[in-house]
């Protein structure tokens, strides 16, 4: 077919091509972006002002806001510190849980700095707490299903009643329940009275499972991180027995769980 110049089919043909091209390579600039070099040889914690500090090369590190790097325990700083030393060409960030955590905490968890996002993010936590997937039980059509919920649910739920004051009410499916405005300001009176490093793993923990009431439990000893973390997928395990396993829902569950793991670490290393 003759080319006629910029308006034939042939140059909008192009035109498109070329468009396509732009698309994928800007969108395998986003995401595929070559990861930074190691540029350091030696890492070393420090006693800083406020806690400790991580040094690369005997240089302080900073967050991303370029704020001093301090934590509050050096269990925590030697744990960081022990994420940049196993870098290897490259530093991979999705291998670094307690630099990120950490990073937040200070950044953008910590009311005393400017531009931080703690009102935010106490927000977010009051709307699992008006909403707590604890309180969501299976319809009468899924007994199996329901009773395994009251078996790993209702203990939790008993002792966000006992210990916290916090008394929910339960619901059948999904439509939402208006729950005591005084049961959920118990439950989130701890996440506001929290420091920035208890706080960042609490918020984590309780946006990965739905749940308010979890990560207390957990900080407080009443299950264990396993045990939390098996009552927050207890039904996604009901649907993969029922259903089969799917590769995509069970590599996204497992991703799910490192991230839950590595903030209830965190919660015990600032303990």
């Amino acid at each position: 077919m003759p080319d006629n110049g910029a308006n034939s089919p042939r140059a909008h043909e192009r035109e498109c091509l070329l468009s396509a091209e732009k698309l994928e390579e800007l969108v395998r600039e986003r995401y595929e972006r070559p990861l930074p070099r190691r540029f350091y040889d030696d890492v070393s914690v420090n006693e800083a002002d406020g806690g400790f500090a991580v040094l690369l090369d005997g240089r302080p590190l900073k967050t991303p806001l370029k704020r001093a790097f301090v934590v509050p325990t050096r269990a925590l700083a030697e744990a960081v510190a022990e994420e940049w030393r196993a870098q290897e060409e490259r530093i991979n960030p999705a291998t670094m849980p307690m630099t990120g955590l950490s990073n937040a905490a200070i950044d953008k968890a910590d009311a005393s700095q400017p531009e931080n996002e703690r009102a935010a993010l106490q927000e977010h936590v009051r709307e699992l707490a008006e909403h707590d997937m604890l309180c969501y039980r299976a319809e009468a059509a899924q007994p199996g299903l329901a009773e395994r919920q009251r078996r790993a649910w209702d203990p939790l739920l008993r002792w966000a009643d006992e210990e916290l004051g916090a008394r929910l009410y339960l619901a059948e499916g999904i439509m939402p329940v208006a729950q005591p405005a005084q049961a959920v300001a118990a439950l989130v009176h701890p996440y506001e009275q929290a420091a920035p490093f208890t706080f960042v793993p609490l918020f984590s923990m309780a946006t990965l499972t739905r749940s308010a009431i979890i990560p207390l439990a957990v900080m407080h000893g009443r299950i264990s991180p396993e045990e939390a973390w098996e009552a927050s997928v207890l039904e996604e395990r009901w649907n993969m027995e029922l259903w089969g396993e799917d590769e995509q829902a069970t590599r996204r569950m497992a991703h799910r769980r490192a991230e839950f793991m590595a903030a209830a670490r965190l919660l015990e290393l600032v303990a």
